[in-house]
């Protein structure tokens, strides 16, 4: 099981948007689509998750992977609701 990396560099950022550290952790713990992120940064490979809160509200969730010592941390790095059109493309591909 991974760990979640949280810290005063990473909350704010996903928090501005009023998803909530349990949705975006509950999220990965309930088998999101996850791919490489399309905009790849110099520093870390980022990827980006797309999942479901409890309450089936579609969460897109920015992060990347982090490892120290024995331990692989999930370290989200930005996480908004998604649009309907967003939404749309995700279901069709689940369906595929």
């Amino acid at each position: 099981m991974d760990v979640f990396d949280w810290d005063e560099g990473n909350w704010p950022k996903c928090g501005k948007h009023g998803v909530s550290k349990a949705e975006i952790e509950f999220v990965f713990m309930n088998a999101p689509l996850v791919k490489p992120d399309r905009t790849p940064q110099d520093a870390e490979t980022r990827y980006n998750a797309v999942g479901k809160n409890k309450n089936g509200r579609h969460i897109f969730i920015v992060f990347t992977l982090r490892q120290k010592e024995d331990d692989r941390y999930v370290r989200p790095i930005s996480a908004r609701y998604m649009h309907k059109k967003e939404i749309e493309h995700y279901e069709q591909r689940q369906k595929k």
